[in-house]
C-alpha cells in the first residue's frame, strides 16, 4: 500500500449522510479502521443520526450489505471497511477481489459513491500497521468518503 495518501481539503460534512458497512471477520482491526473513520467523519461535520453503520460477518457479505443501504437510505457515500489477510491459500484474493468488484458494482448501481475501504495484508504485521499503527487507513478511507460526497452533490446541483 502506498504510503503517499492525497492531501484532501477540509470539507463540512454536517449535511452529508454517510453508509458505514463494516465486516466483523477480523474484529479488533475492522473496530480499529471503524473507530478511525467514525472519528474523521465525525469531526468533519457529520451529525450521528445521519451515519447508518451496519455489521457483517465477513468482507465477502460487504457488497450486499452497501447494496442493501444504499436502496434502504438516501445517502450521499457508503463505506465499506474489512480487513483480509493471506493465510496458507489463495481465499484471501478472491474474497478481496469479489469484495473490490461488487463494491464498485453497487456504487455504479446506486450511482451513490461506494469506498472500498478494505485493507488486504499479506500478513498479520502488514494488517496490523494499517489498521492499529502509524498509517489511519480508516482517516484515510473516510476521507475519500467525504470527498466523493462533496463531489456527488457538485455533479448533482
Amino acid at each position: 500500500m502506498s504510503l503517499d495518501a492525497p492531501d484532501l481539503p477540509p470539507i463540512d460534512a454536517a449535511p452529508f449522510r454517510v453508509g458505514v458497512v463494516a465486516a466483523r471477520f477480523n474484529p479488533r482491526l475492522v473496530d480499529a479502521l471503524l473507530r478511525q473513520a467514525s472519528q474523521h467523519l465525525l469531526a468533519a461535520g457529520v451529525q450521528p443520526a445521519n451515519m447508518f453503520v451496519e455489521r457483517v460477518p465477513g468482507t465477502g457479505e460487504l457488497p450486499f450489505a452497501a447494496q442493501m443501504l444504499c436502496a434502504r437510505q438516501p445517502l450521499d457515500v457508503c463505506l465499506a471497511l474489512g480487513v483480509v489477510i493471506k493465510g496458507d491459500t489463495i481465499h484471501y484474493q478472491l474474497v478481496a477481489e469479489a469484495a473490490q468488484q461488487g463494491l464498485v458494482r453497487v456504487g455504479l448501481d446506486a450511482r451513490i459513491p461506494v469506498i472500498c475501504g478494505l485493507v488486504v495484508a499479506g500478513n498479520q504485521a502488514e494488517a496490523e500497521a494499517r489498521c492499529l499503527g502509524a498509517i489511519d487507513r480508516g482517516a484515510e478511507f473516510a476521507g475519500a468518503a467525504l470527498a466523493m460526497a462533496q463531489l456527488k452533490r457538485a455533479l448533482i446541483s
